[in-house]
């Protein structure tokens, strides 16, 4: 299994940073740069869940997302991915901070198979800043 966690602060009210990560609407592509329009689709949506499936012909997911309307919490679990198959998932925890809002992000992946095993031990090594650096677009972080 592998973990990486880290952080943003972004301008944002907490509110508006669920708004951006539990907007699932057309411009949803145009907000989030890992995301593009043909490899975005909304299966299913009620009042706090989604699954989606969102990425890029390189890399996408097919994931269910849950969160409470007045929450501070967004999960994500990971239902298929093109890179690491089913498992893992995604946690996304706001707290106010100064006149914004700490984003603590934890990815987890459970891959099966060695190549897949393989590749995730190195997102550790490779992937936080890369992260780090998409997640700061749609929530306007430093």
């Amino acid at each position: 299994m592998a973990v990486i966690q880290f952080h943003l602060v972004s301008p944002l009210s907490p509110k508006d940073v669920l708004g951006v990560l539990t907007d699932f609407g057309p411009s949803r592509a145009e907000a989030w740069p890992t995301i593009d329009t043909e490899h975005f689709e909304v299966h299913s949506l009620g009042d706090t869940w989604a699954e989606v499936t969102e990425g890029t012909a390189a890399a996408w997911e097919r994931a269910r997302y849950e969160w409470k309307p007045d929450g501070d919490t967004v999960t994500i679990t990971t239902l298929d991915s093109k890179v690491f198959g089913p498992g893992g998932g995604w946690v996304f925890k706001m707290t106010p901070e100064g006149g914004g809002t700490r984003v603590d992000v934890k990815l987890t992946r459970e891959p099966e198979g060695f190549k897949r095993k393989a590749l995730a031990s190195l997102l550790p090594l490779v992937a936080t800043s890369s992260l780090k650096k998409s997640f700061a677009v749609p929530f306007k972080a430093k």
